[in-house]
Parts: structure tokens; C-alpha cells; sequence
């Protein structure tokens, strides 16, 4: 695999030589500064390509490998008559990206949120920080916090008890600690939504349900893929983090039925997944190495990382756990990749870039401001534990 690591550009607090000194060829980054929706230029692009590779002559060569994400705009996601102009902005944005040579792109189709957690500094036996998801403490967000008038049907009686009383224990700072964790939603910042505004975002999809929100999402890359594929480019779709609905909003990308009929909904190559154990894993009914063989042409980008589910109240809990310690079959997973990239020997896109993902944070991070889930050394600590079994089983493989 090309081994890489996400960068979300000048103002990370991991720096391109710490990235470099990991071991890694490659850099993940996207250009956050451009509102959603707007054209990336050539100007633009080749910026970030020129910081990247500014000390090529110097050290070990660092390329833009993988773009993440190119962000889907909310009109596309809502399927309304504007989503015209965002796609052909969308087109035009990858068309740049293909002419400055980068050829991966990643983006999702999850609405308002990006991902969800509960708990960005959970301490782990071993005094490392790591994310966590508490569905209780999500719902006496969604409840008590947020107050979303559909909330009430959205749980079970016991749940309902449950979150009351958790909240009710809750002392001020715990409250605006859970409401600012929940409202992050976007990788790679420290900006969290607005509650005020928040319940506003959430009505623009009060009449789009799983149905509506799939049909937005094939739409989309039935405009889309076909032109990646003659730029040369592989788009690979992110899946839902956490895989299932929240708050009301509709996910359609997190299980293997939902992604067999995103691969038949333009069934070119392009057309493709960003395979991330860690949010494909939280769900006990995906079988990752199944879906790792069945999606194995289609997958252009992995994600390596695994949580480990735990219960409370018969509801979901779940931390990001070591690398090789949590509920992902990392072997197995691996051993499907590593196979693919040997089928694709003499293609271009025959080493499939993986990033470690999530690591704790750990050691001296312990003491640093660094973006939830994307620290130096716990994410160094993952990918050593990575490469290490990548070696293992491709040796094993030439036997």
C-alpha cells in the first residue's frame, strides 16, 4: 500500500516533516479554505502541491497523493434544482485536480455532520486519549440540549429514563462539553456548529428520508463518475460515521447493501469507496473482509483503523481502540487489499493508498492542542503496527 497520512494543511499542528519522518510517501490533504461548493483552481491547487513538496530536494519526496475530501454541497445532498451549478462546479474542480496530476478523490454524503462522537478525550487503561461514542449521552444531547421536537419518538422508553438521568448529573461544564463534541462534525477543526442555527440545518432535510437522500447520492455519481473516469481519476466515497441514522438525518452509505447499489448506480470504475474499517466496523452485521473481497476493484482509498463496541442499556457504545486491538479483523481486511494490489500489477492505480486513522492521543500530545483524532504518535504508533503486519503478509504471499 502507499502509505500516507492525512495533513490538514499550514495551520496543523503536525507538521509535513513529522508526516515525512513516519515513514510516509504521500499527504491527504484538501484546501478547507474554500467555502463548499466554490471551484478548486489550478492557482489554488498547485499552492498546496508546492507547500507539500517543498523539500523534495532536500529530504525523502512527499507527494499530494489523495484529495479529502472534496466536499459535496448541501444542494446536491437535498437534490434541489441549484445542484446543477454545484455539480458542473464540482466537475470543474476535478478537472484542475487532474491537470496538477492528482488522481484520488474522496468525499462523502452525509448530511449536515461529518462524523459524530460523544466524548473527544475518553481515557483509555493504558492514560491515552481516544474518541468515544455513547449513544445515552447522545440522546440527553438530542433531548435536554438540542431539544429537536421529533426527538421524543426517536428512543425507546429506557433510553429516554436513561438519558434524563444523565443529563440531570451533568454539572455545567459537562453539558457544554457534550454540546460543543457533538456539533464538531467537520475533521480538522476546532469550530463547532451553532446551536441556534443547528435545528435550522436540520429541517432543510425534514422531508428527505433514506429513499429521497440515495436516489440525491446515485444522481450525483451518475453526473460525476463518468467524467472522473476520462480525467483518469478514482473517486471513492467515504462511509457514514457512525453507520447509522442520527438526529433525524438519513444515511445511506453504511452497510454492503448500500454500497452494491452505489457501485450499480454508475458502474464505472471510478465510481468508487473509500473503505474505513473504523466506520464500516461499528456495525456488528458488515462483515469487512467479505466486503473487502466483494468491493475489492472498486476500493481506491482505505482507511485503517478499528473501534471497539461495548453496551450500555442495550444501546451503542463505542471507542476508537489500537490499531490491531478493537473489533476490525485488521489481518483479514489487510490480506484482501494486498491481494487486489497484486491483481492490479501493471495498472496505474496498482498500490492503493491507506492512512492510519484515529490514533490516541498519547505520550507528549498528551500536552499539545491537536485536531481530535489526528495527533503525531498515535497515529506513528498505528501505522508501525500496520506496515508491520503489511510486511508479514505480503512475504507470506510470495511463498
Amino acid at each position: 500500500m502507499l502509505h500516507t497520512m492525512r495533513w490538514f494543511g499550514p495551520n496543523d499542528p503536525v507538521s509535513l516533516m513529522d508526516i515525512r519522518q513516519s515513514g510516509c510517501a504521500g499527504v491527504v490533504s484538501a484546501l478547507h479554505q474554500i467555502a463548499v461548493g466554490e471551484v478548486w483552481t489550478e492557482a489554488e491547487i498547485l499552492e498546496r502541491i508546492a507547500i507539500i513538496e517543498k523539500d523534495n530536494d532536500k529530504f525523502s519526496e512527499l507527494k499530494w497523493s489523495v484529495v479529502e475530501s472534496l466536499p459535496v454541497h448541501e444542494d446536491i445532498k437535498k437534490g434541489l434544482p441549484t445542484r446543477e451549478k454545484f455539480i458542473e462546479n464540482y466537475k470543474i474542480s476535478l478537472q484542475n485536480l487532474a491537470k496538477c496530476g492528482i488522481k484520488t478523490v474522496c468525499y462523502n454524503f452525509m448530511p449536515v455532520l461529518d462524523w459524530s462522537r460523544t466524548k473527544l478525550d475518553y481515557t483509555m487503561p493504558d492514560g491515552a486519549k481516544a474518541l468515544r461514542f455513547v449513544w445515552i449521552d447522545f440522546a440527553a444531547f438530542d433531548l435536554f440540549i438540542l431539544k429537536r421536537p421529533e426527538a421524543q419518538n426517536a428512543y425507546n422508553e429506557e433510553t429516554k429514563a436513561a438519558a434524563k438521568v444523565r443529563f440531570e448529573c451533568m454539572n455545567e461544564a459537562e453539558k457544554a462539553e457534550l454540546q460543543n463534541t457533538v456539533l464538531l462534525g467537520l475533521p480538522g477543526s476546532m469550530e463547532a456548529f451553532h446551536l441556534e442555527t443547528f435545528q435550522g440545518l436540520l429541517n432543510n432535510y425534514a422531508k428527505i428520508g433514506a429513499d429521497e437522500l440515495r436516489e440525491n447520492l446515485h444522481y450525483f455519481v451518475s453526473q460525476v463518475a463518468p467524467f472522473a473516469q476520462e480525467l483518469g481519476i478514482n473517486l471513492c466515497i467515504h462511509p457514514d460515521d457512525p453507520p447509522f441514522p442520527l438526529l433525524g438525518l438519513p444515511r445511506v452509505v453504511s452497510t454492503e447493501q448500500d454500497l452494491e447499489m452505489l457501485m450499480n448506480a454508475s458502474p464505472v470504475k471510478a465510481n468508487g469507496i473509500t473503505f474505513c474499517t473504523g466506520s464500516l466496523g461499528v456495525r456488528a452485521d458488515n462483515d469487512l473482509v467479505t466486503m473487502a473481497r466483494k468491493f475489492a476493484d472498486r476500493i481506491h482509498f482505505v482507511h485503517l483503523r478499528t473501534t471497539k463496541r461495548e453496551t450500555e442499556y442495550d444501546t451503542l457504545v463505542f471507542h476508537e481502540a489500537a490499531h490491531l486491538a478493537g473489533d476490525v479483523d485488521m489481518y483479514g481486511v489487510i490480506f484482501e487489499i494486498i491481494k487486489e494490489e497484486k491483481r492490479r500489477i501493471g495498472q496505474d492505480d496498482a498500490q492503493i493508498p491507506m492512512r492510519p486513522d484515529h490514533g490516541h492521543q498519547m505520550l507528549d500530545d498528551l500536552q499539545k492542542t491537536t485536531y481530535p483524532g489526528y495527533s503525531a504518535i498515535g497515529r506513528l504508533k498505528g501505522l508501525a503496527e500496520i506496515r508491520g503486519m503489511e510486511l508479514a503478509i505480503s512475504r507470506n504471499l510470495k511463498e
